[in-house]
C-alpha cells in the first residue's frame, strides 16, 4: 500500500526576521494544508530548505510537524545526504519523531555508481522500519539512476516503495514502469507534469504548487483517480503559468515570495539562496493573479 495517493506538499519552512525558525507560522501552514485537502506532508525537502539547516534544526522542525499533524495525513520525512551514516541517523530519529514514511535524495557530489546506490540505499533502508521514497533528481545532484536501479531497490528492499521523479525523463520512467510490474510507486517531482505522470500509473506529486494552491493541486490528481481526465487535464494546463513562473528562479525563492505576496508571512530565505529579483516577482504576481490566488 502506497504512503499516500495524491498531492503531497514539499512544505517550505518559515523563517522569523532574525533567520530563524518560526514554529508558529509553521503551525499555522500545517493547518491550511491539511484544510486544503493535501494528502500529505512532506518535510525538510529542498523546498523546505534542508541543505541550510543545522542536523538540530533538520530534525526538531521534523518532531514538530509529525506532533502537530498527529497522524492526520502521512508526514514523510527528507533524510537525505551524500554520507550513508548520516542519512541513516537521520532517518532513525525521524523513525522517532512518528514520520510515516521517509524522503531520501540520491547522495550527490560523490556520485556514487549504480551499485554505490544500491549499498547506500539498502542500508538506510535496513537501519528503519518505515517506507522509503527514493528522490531522483539528476538536476541538483549530477546523479542519474537508472530504471534497473530504481526498480531493483523497490523490488528486493521490502521498505523501499517508490521514487519521487524529478528527472523529466518520460522515456526512461516508462522504461521503469514497464520493468517495475506495479512494484514502484512512483511520484511526479514536476508540478507542469503531474498528469503525464499519472496516466504511465502513478501514485501523485510531491509539489511546490501545494504551497500556495493545496486544494487546486489535490483536485488535479483526485479527479484522474475518479476517471475525470479530461478536467485532471484541463486543471493541470490551467496551472502551467503559474508553475511556470514558481521556477523562474531555483525553488524555493519564488514560492516563498508568493506566499508573502499572498500575505503569508514566511520570511526570507537563507544564504546563498536570496529573494526574488524584482521583474520576476511582477510576473509571478500577475501568474498568482490569473490563477486566482492573488486579489
Amino acid at each position: 500500500m502506497a504512503i499516500f495517493e495524491g498531492a503531497g506538499v514539499a512544505l517550505i519552512t518559515p523563517f522569523t526576521q532574525t533567520g530563524e525558525v518560526n514554529y508558529e507560522k509553521l503551525e499555522e501552514l500545517i493547518e491550511e494544508q491539511i484544510a486544503g485537502g493535501t494528502d500529505s506532508i512532506i518535510a525538510c525537502g529542498t523546498t523546505g530548505e534542508s541543505s541550510t539547516m543545522t542536523h538540530e534544526e533538520h530534525l526538531n522542525v521534523i518532531r514538530f510537524i509529525c506532533d502537530k499533524v498527529n497522524k492526520r495525513i502521512p508526514v514523510v520525512a527528507g533524510t537525505g545526504s551524500n554520507s550513508t551514516a548520516e542519512a541513516i541517523y537521520m532517518s532513525k530519529e525521524a523513525e522517532k519523531a512518528g514520520a510515516d514514511g521517509l524522503l531520501i535524495v540520491t547522495p550527490y557530489y560523490n556520485k556514487a555508481t549504480q551499485n554505490g546506490l544500491i549499498a547506500h540505499y539498502t542500508a538506510i533502508a535496513n537501519a528503519v522500519t518505515i517506507p522509503i521514497i527514493l528522490y531522483h533528481i539528476p538536476g541538483r545532484t549530477g546523479v542519474t539512476m537508472t530504471p534497473q536501479t530504481i526498480v531493483t531497490l523497490c523490488r528486493d528492499v521490502e521498505n523501499i516503495v517508490g521514487v519521487k521523479e524529478a528527472s523529466g525523463n518520460f522515456s526512461a520512467i516508462a522504461t521503469m514502469m514497464n520493468l517495475a510490474d506495479g512494484c514502484v510507486d512512483v511520484y511526479s517531482g514536476n508540478d507542469d507534469q503531474i498528469v503525464p505522470l499519472l496516466a504511465l500509473g502513478g501514485k501523485g506529486v510531491i509539489s511546490v504548487l501545494s504551497n500556495v494552491a493545496p486544494r487546486q493541486t489535490h483536485d488535479i490528481c483526485a479527479s484522474f483517480f475518479a476517471g475525470d481526465v479530461k478536467k485532471s487535464m484541463e486543471m493541470q494546463l490551467e496551472a502551467i503559468p503559474l508553475v511556470n513562473e514558481l521556477f523562474r528562479e531555483v525553488n524555493p525563492i519564488p514560492v516563498k515570495a508568493a506566499m508573502n505576496l499572498m500575505g503569508k508571512e514566511v520570511g526570507s530565505l537563507r544564504l546563498p539562496l536570496t529573494e526574488m529579483e524584482a521583474q520576476n516577482q511582477e510576473k509571478l504576481a500577475k501568474a498568482m493573479k490569473d490563477y486566482g490566488i492573488l486579489a
